[in-house]
């Protein structure tokens, strides 16, 4: 097995910042990247959904991934990674606010660590980066927490 992933291709990722912390998501589920915009706030949605904003005509939901993954620092929320409908399950277009973008670079498997992330759900792994480490995340992360969210609705029925 170590030969097959040592022959593995490298997957190009984007990195970006949410707050203190770089992440970074496959490339292959990016749209497009966009300058953050006015949002029209929906009432009672979920905490994670910031609003929604019309991007070339297209209704796209635009949510906070610092909900998500429980991250409490500020930042400028300047740009909107936008997700490729026919790769995200979403039922729409979704857009993540994040703070910044910094580059599109290629990750080997040899430089993932996964053995940190296990357990945590929208976390692929580690990725070692010269002095610094870069939590690779998975866009689905907000379909993970709508069943958790559905599971307690249920359970208070």
């Amino acid at each position: 097995m170590a030969a097959t992933e040592a022959e593995a291709e490298p997957t190009k990722v984007l990195e970006f910042g949410l707050g203190d912390g770089t992440y970074c998501l496959d490339i292959g589920v990016i749209d497009e990247i966009v300058d953050a915009g006015e949002l029209t706030r929906i009432p009672n949605s979920p905490a994670h959904v910031e609003g929604v904003m019309d991007l070339r005509g297209r209704t796209t939901t635009i949510v906070d991934p610092k909900t998500l993954f429980d991250i409490d620092e500020d930042g400028p929320r300047e740009r909107i990674v936008v997700f490729d409908d026919a790769e995200i399950d979403e039922g729409g277009t979704v857009g993540w606010m994040v703070d910044e973008v910094f580059q599109v670079r290629d990750v080997s498997p040899e430089d993932v660590d996964q053995s940190t992330t296990v357990e945590d759900e929208g976390v692929r792994g580690i990725v070692k980066s010269d002095d610094r480490f870069v939590v690779w995340v998975s866009p689905d992360v907000d379909d993970a927490l709508a069943a958790d969210l559905d599971d307690v609705e249920g359970s208070e029925a």
